[in-house]
């Protein structure tokens, strides 16, 4: 009888082990098809996303870290049509009806003295707005990062306070049906060309 339990627990402890290997393997799988699934999105239907949907994406922003856990990190959800419409001639939603400003307060993030006395605001809010990009696509929906933005017009339209700097916008939402990567979007360098191990 004691052999025969021995045996079951030994049994129960092997395929625990198996599915947690399982688990892990399927979580590394899942993650390097929605990293590489990701991609641009330049064109939007107008639908909205829902309150669900956008609070789950603004969890994995605030789960994200930050220099010295300062979490400087501040999001403007920008969603009513009049700001999208003001906005408009300094940045594109390519149709989407929402889009996030990420920006990081000055006078909240750690200020590394290493490196001449630079605000980690900026890498902050990045790492941010990675987990949110990442956490949308997982949900179904599409993005688009966007650093090419008038940032200081936006910032004067929103009439943001002076320590708020703006970092990275992007629309998100649902693509118009047809939408596909562009050419460029599967194509890297060997990892031998950007990577020294040393």
């Amino acid at each position: 009888m004691k052999r025969s339990l021995f045996f079951l627990a030994a049994a129960a402890i092997l395929l625990a082990s198996c599915n947690s290997k399982d688990s892990v393997k399927s979580t590394e799988n899942n993650f390097m098809s929605l990293a590489t699934d990701r991609y641009a999105c330049r064109s939007y239907t107008d639908r909205k996303v829902s309150d669900e949907m956008l609070q789950t994406i603004l969890k994995a922003g605030q789960i994200a870290p930050t220099a010295a856990n300062c979490q400087p990190q501040r999001i403007y959800v920008l969603s009513s049509p009049e700001v999208i419409e003001k906005i408009s001639p300094v940045a594109s939603t390519c149709g989407a009806p929402q889009a996030f400003l990420v920006c990081y307060d000055a006078t909240k993030c750690l200020i590394n003295g290493a490196n001449g006395n630079h605000p980690q605001g900026e890498m902050d809010a990045t790492i941010v707005l990675t987990h949110m990009m990442l956490q949308a696509t997982e949900l179904g929906l599409d993005t688009c990062w966007m650093t090419w933005i008038e940032f200081d017009r936006i910032k004067e339209i929103l009439n943001l306070p002076e320590n708020i700097v703006p970092v990275a916008f992007m629309p998100f939402g649902y693509a118009k049906e047809g939408t596909v990567p562009g050419d460029s979007h599967y194509k890297r360098l060997p990892i031998e060309e950007t990577v020294t191990i040393l």
